[in-house]
């Protein structure tokens, strides 16, 4: 995808695909809203200004398991640093679905701990419908992170939201979030609450 058009395209296929709107900004690394932009577009309807965001295309890494295998083992070596920094370490990594899996898989196996997945609320969200009723899930397939130390892995932070979600999930859950690890970081969060946050790439814009 080179030009807006293109992601106008990509989204309305995904949307005929049946994805909703939070899958649809999961898809493309974007935020909610800049979907529901692409799709107000779509119909050619004026006066929608556009969000202020960025979109980020990895999937000439996700396309390749060998780099996605690198791309992890550095997350890993990331991970390693500031548990060490923090001087703790970790029982459980949280893969927030669907991107950040495959990823936290990667990590866990590394270090030899139990994997856990998240289903970010945005998922299940529908223009029109409360968000409060689209809350995350665990996976009930994977591991507990009750009375567990969790680093959290996913592949972009846009908003911060679903990362946010992710760390009161596992405290409400009776787990201890120590770390969030992505691969880039649009937003240039630092820390949510205690809990701190490390990427790889930090997108920041100028002016």
């Amino acid at each position: 995808m080179r030009n807006i058009n293109d992601l106008i395209d990509k989204a309305i296929e995904l949307r005929n695909r049946g994805l909703r709107s939070g899958e649809i900004a999961d898809e493309l690394n974007i935020s909610r809203e800049t979907a529901t932009w692409l799709l107000t577009r779509a119909k050619r309807e004026s006066g929608v200004k556009a969000p202020e965001d960025i979109f980020v295309d990895w999937s000439m890494i996700g396309k390749s398991s060998s780099r996605l295998m690198l791309i992890a083992t550095c997350m890993a070596d990331m991970v390693e640093e500031t548990l060490n920094e923090l001087d703790t370490n970790v029982d459980v990594v949280v893969g927030v679905a669907l991107s950040g899996v495959p990823l936290a898989n990667i990590v866990a196996y590394q270090y030899g701990v139990d994997l856990a997945v998240v289903h970010p609320g945005k998922h299940r969200y529908e223009e029109g419908k409360d968000q409060k009723e689209t809350k995350a899930t665990f996976s009930e397939n994977y591991s507990s992170v009750r009375g567990k130390r969790c680093v959290i892995i996913d592949d972009v932070i846009t908003t911060g939201s679903t990362a946010e979600e992710t760390v009161k999930l596992i405290q409400d859950s009776g787990g201890e979030a120590v770390a969030v690890a992505v691969i880039i970081d649009k937003k240039g969060i630092e820390s949510i609450g205690s809990v701190a946050v490390r990427s790889l790439v930090r997108v920041g814009r100028v002016g």
